[in-house]
């Protein structure tokens, strides 16, 4: 459905945020935004690390050639 939003849509989307929030609090939310994008990019990277450390460990220990 995302996908489907052109120039004009997104227009009209960025003037309603600069109404409701003002320009004075666009970089704010931004940076806040962001910061939360990082966060949740570095929780998945922990928890594909934590279940790729896993799965090796179950590997190694059912690998009979040892």
């Amino acid at each position: 459905m995302i996908l489907f939003i052109g120039g004009p849509e997104i227009i009209i989307v960025l003037l309603f945020v600069v109404m409701f929030f003002g320009s004075k609090k666009i970089p704010e939310l931004a940076k806040g935004l962001g910061r939360a994008m990082r966060e949740v990019k570095d929780a998945s990277n922990d928890i594909k690390k934590e279940i790729r450390d896993s799965s090796n460990s179950i590997k190694d220990d059912l690998d009979v050639t040892k």
